[in-house]
């Protein structure tokens, strides 16, 4: 018996008419195909799922730090309410360890 992907397929050798040993898989039911098919795809959504979820993504403004700087979110931040891109000022302070440069 082998195992390919959760799909038991069983294997039998047959002697075909020159006298050859052939592996020959039994025919699988519609019902097993069906069930295989399912598999595959509780296994792919799942793997999306996971993907989804550890993927990296940007880091977003927190108001955090706009109470640990006492600056308003636009003074590191093209956009006045904060997130995206970052000023001159915003990138250093990044560099920075999210620390004032100079302090």
């Amino acid at each position: 018996m082998i195992l390919m992907l959760g799909c038991d397929v069983n294997y039998h050798e047959q002697i075909n008419e020159e006298g050859l040993m052939l592996h020959v898989a039994n025919r699988l039911k519609p019902t097993a195909v069906l069930a295989w098919m399912a598999g595959c795809a509780v296994v792919t959504l799942l793997f999306a799922a996971t993907i989804v979820v550890v993927a990296p993504r940007e880091a977003a403004a927190t108001p955090a730090y706009a109470q640990q700087t006492g600056l308003a979110c636009g003074q590191c931040h093209v956009s006045p309410s904060g997130g995206g891109k970052l000023t001159a000022l915003g990138a250093k302070f990044q560099a920075n360890g999210h620390k004032m440069p100079g302090k």
